[in-house]
């Protein structure tokens, strides 16, 4: 069995640095995908398209006290009310408008975890990183195995995803906006954005204080030259607007219909806790009603149970839908503190406006973590509460597996090792389908407990094997 060689590798990577000083393992092999769970990804793709169209008929018809059911009475002003809680009111009208309705992500991430029982579905990400890398690494691999995404489909579907923004022009300016706060992930932009003025597209990777307004439009400088801008590819979270210095100018361009702006800025299509209300019982009808039997089935199978930490008082003889601490059903979200190290197998995390809700740095395993440092994470939780959301999610532990990695030291020797696998496969929405382009293996450690880039895990693109 051969592979790519570390030299290759090496020198490949050292030739375009795709994410500011980071580093991770290398292997001489993509990470091995049966056909039937390419299958699957092609599947669970459809579904999470259709789970962002019902989300937002779920989110619009919340806001405005509209039933939610055909033949039934079902209202939940609650639910817009968690997905609005401490959200800007000039965002929140902007996601309300009219002009929105209908406009989803360009492109949608799922977190996938391998575990004993199949894949578990831990988030869906709007504004993913790693598209550069993953592109990169495609091409990389191209030639050992047959690669998920081969042919540049990663490029080409990301800017067709965009360039349909506005069918009308032929060669549309595109700006690829990435935040200081984002900085970390500007190299792989800059790498997109040069590649595909390779093949004379007008991309260019920009940050927000390049832009500047003009006549109701958005322009930035080339040479000199103001040059206007068609659609901008914004990286960076909706939480990151109050750093922005020329967010404003993104939003009176949009309502001027002079720029379209991808992802759409709207919140609800960000939130973690969104998944929480796919298991919310209450709404169960709903998600019935406004999804195919296939997605439905799949993406109950997929989504690991899920609660909003919403520490509003209960009567006295009420409990929470929620686990269990002691044995015993909850009153209040604070008794999770007494909850057994087997009860606090459970992920808690903040949901998606907050500064640490973006890669894993607000995660917290209960069963991996002292009592107390659980009990701090839960008070937090139910302090932050009125301005923002904290999610709780059954953890569903990553199977072990084994993949050939090369040794870090002197040989340089390919070996099995044992490890758990993250896999983040990326769909583009194209003439309203999730079109599945690339897929990002991430093996970590198997001492690693919450998967993630770090440097002693493996970045892997994905190939098909019989």
């Amino acid at each position: 069995m051969t592979g790519l060689a570390y030299d290759s590798i090496r020198s490949a990577l050292g030739a375009q640095s795709l994410f500011e000083d980071k580093t991770w393992q290398l292997s001489p092999d993509a990470w091995p995908l049966t056909a039937e769970q390419v299958a699957q990804l092609e599947a669970i793709g459809a579904a999470c398209l259709e789970y962002h169209q019902a989300l937002e008929t779920l989110y619009l018809r919340s806001a405005a006290g509209k039933n939610l059911l055909r033949n039934k009475p079902l209202l939940a002003p609650w639910a817009a009310d968690y997905l609005d809680r401490g959200k800007p009111a000039d965002l929140v009208a902007h996601a309300r408008d009219a002009k929105n309705r209908g406009v989803f992500p360009n492109v949608m991430r799922p977190d996938l975890l391998l575990t004993d029982d199949g894949f578990a579905l831990t988030e869906l990400d709007s504004v993913p990183g790693g598209i550069g890398l993953t592109a990169f690494l495609n091409r990389l691999y191209d030639g050992h195995g047959k690669i998920l995404g081969e042919g540049d489909a990663m490029i080409a579907n990301f800017y067709a995803s965009l360039a349909a923004l506005r069918p009308a022009e032929r060669n549309p300016l595109v700006a690829l906006v990435v935040s200081d706060e984002a900085a970390t992930y500007r190299p792989e932009m800059q790498w997109l954005a040069q590649e595909l003025q390779r093949q004379g597209k007008r991309v260019f990777c920009l940050r927000p204080d390049q832009v500047f307004p003009l006549g109701g439009a958005l322009f930035f400088d080339i040479e000199g030259n103001p040059e206007k801008i068609d659609i901008i590819y914004r990286f960076f979270e909706l939480f990151d607007l109050a750093n922005i210095r020329t967010a404003k100018f993104f939003f009176e361009s949009w309502e001027n219909g002079e720029v379209a702006i991808a992802p759409p800025m709207r919140h609800f299509q960000e939130e973690k806790l969104a998944l929480a209300l796919f298991h919310h019982h209450l709404l169960a009808d709903f998600w019935a009603e406004h999804l195919s039997g296939r997605a439905l089935k799949l993406l109950r199978t997929l989504i690991p149970h899920s609660w909003v930490v919403d520490p509003a008082p209960l009567p006295p003889g009420a409990v929470l839908d929620g686990p269990h601490a002691g044995g015993r059903a909850l009153n209040d979200w604070r008794d999770l503190g007494a909850a057994s190290q087997k009860e606090r197998d459970l992920i808690l995390k903040i949901s998606g406006f907050h500064e640490t809700a973006w890669g894993a740095r607000s995660v917290i395993l209960g069963s991996d973590c002292s009592r107390e440092e659980w009990q701090q994470g839960v008070d937090r939780a139910v302090a932050l509460a009125p301005a923002n959301l904290h999610v709780l999610q059954e953890y569903r532990k990553p199977r072990r597996t084994r993949h050939r990695l090369y040794d870090a030291g002197g040989t340089h020797a390919a070996a099995e090792k044992d490890g758990r696998l993250r896999l983040c496969p990326y769909y583009f929405i194209l003439e309203g389908k999730a079109k599945l382009s690339g897929a990002l293996a991430t093996f970590c450690p198997p001492d690693k407990k919450i998967i993630h880039g770090m440097q002693d895990a493996a970045l892997l693109p994905c190939r098909i094997v019989n």
